[in-house]
């Protein structure tokens, strides 16, 4: 029972600090006129809306993990050394540079793309990484059998390990770019990462499971991001922005990864978000003939549900059902039944975006 108070005075500490800090921020990205301008189709919004707010959720974030990490022993142990937590506070730091950068001067997609492979790689160098992930068909998958020792320091080894450092590569980018292009609503993203940490609290609080720590880290990121949707909810009085957007995806990414190669778990939170990102990416290249990441668009699935007359809030709360809704058979199932509910997202999304398609069709005709 103490442990779980212990989670709640955590939770509330995060969100506390995120609402002061996102008020605090709000008022700095005003006065030094840091907006998002209405313009192209994908900017919605009425007027311009003060941007830097991922940098609330990050500062709230690592304030409450810093104390946790040096005033307590309740965070460093089974799955997390203090090596990890600065390792992620120095990538999460590279984001919010390159964020502060692209809000505040617009940088071009080829200058986007280097913060977060500096932060990826930062994670790398510092030792988080998949090691071994479950095979659904049963045993498990080993991904370090390649490796070198580049240095020992502090009397732990740093080791370069081909298919475990490309898979990390590969996972947290994808992560990233689901999340930012996912960042088209009022309150979607930073809604519904705080849905997946709170079911990866659960996942990691499970009897079967238990980490502990991992919990701690995935309620304490559930707070930050809840203190920030209260101001981040439509009508938007602040948004995420290119670091923000980033950093959500980055910690979903390395909860994932730390709680115990979780993967399938976090393609069931995310796996609508994901496959919209990929459809577009495959639309943009193959039908398109033109980049996936130069030009946007309204044709991502959160548009494609206001095209069909939903407002900005039904939308969200349609989406964060079916974050909820999958996410949470994680919960209860297996690996390979994981792996079967990811076939059932493949088919709801083929599903739900066709019926998007018709609705849409059938409007405008009439």
């Amino acid at each position: 029972m103490t442990l779980y108070i212990n989670y709640l005075v955590a939770f509330l500490a995060a969100l506390l600090l995120a609402v002061l800090l996102t008020i605090i921020i709000r008022r700095l990205a005003i006065r030094f006129k840091i907006f998002d301008y209405p313009g192209d189709q994908r900017k919605i919004q009425p007027g311009p809306v003060p941007l830097l707010g991922g940098l609330a959720i990050f500062l709230s974030f690592f304030i409450v993990i810093f104390y946790y990490a040096y005033g307590t022993d309740w965070l460093i142990g089974q799955n997390i050394l203090l090596k990890y937590i600065w390792t992620l506070f120095v990538a999460g730091l590279i984001l919010m540079i390159g964020g502060y950068l692209d809000d505040r001067y617009g940088l071009a997609p080829r200058r986007q793309i280097i913060w977060p492979l500096v932060a990826v790689v930062v994670v790398i160098v510092g030792g988080i990484g998949i090691i071994k992930i479950t095979n659904p068909f049963g045993g498990l998958i080993y991904l370090d059998y390649y490796q070198w020792t580049v240095l020992w320091l502090g009397g732990l080894p740093y080791r370069f390990t081909l298919a475990a450092d490309l898979f990390t590569l590969v996972w947290l980018m994808g992560m990233m770019y689901t999340t930012k292009f996912l960042d088209g609503l009022d309150g979607l993203v930073s809604g519904i990462t705080t849905i997946g940490a709170v079911i990866i609290f659960l996942l990691s609080t499970a009897t079967k499971w238990w980490q502990p720590d991992t919990a701690l880290l995935a309620i304490i990121l559930a707070g930050s991001c809840l203190g920030f949707l209260l101001f981040n909810w439509h009508p938007a009085k602040i948004f995420l922005g290119e670091g923000g957007s980033l950093f959500l995806g980055f910690m979903l990414g390395i909860l994932a990864i730390i709680s115990g190669g979780k993967i399938a778990t976090a393609l069931l939170i995310m796996g609508i978000p994901i496959l919209d990102v990929l459809w577009v990416i495959l639309r943009r290249l193959f039908w398109e003939k033109k980049s996936p990441f130069r030009t946007a668009d309204k044709k991502h699935l959160h548009f494609r549900l206001l095209d069909i007359g939903l407002s900005q809030r039904q939308a969200v709360i349609v989406l964060y059902l079916f974050s909820a809704v999958f996410g949470s058979l994680a919960l209860f199932l297996q690996s390979k039944d994981k792996l079967i509910a990811l076939g059932v997202v493949v088919g709801v999304m083929i599903l739900f975006g066709g019926l998007l398609v018709v609705i849409y069709q059938y409007r405008q005709r009439s």
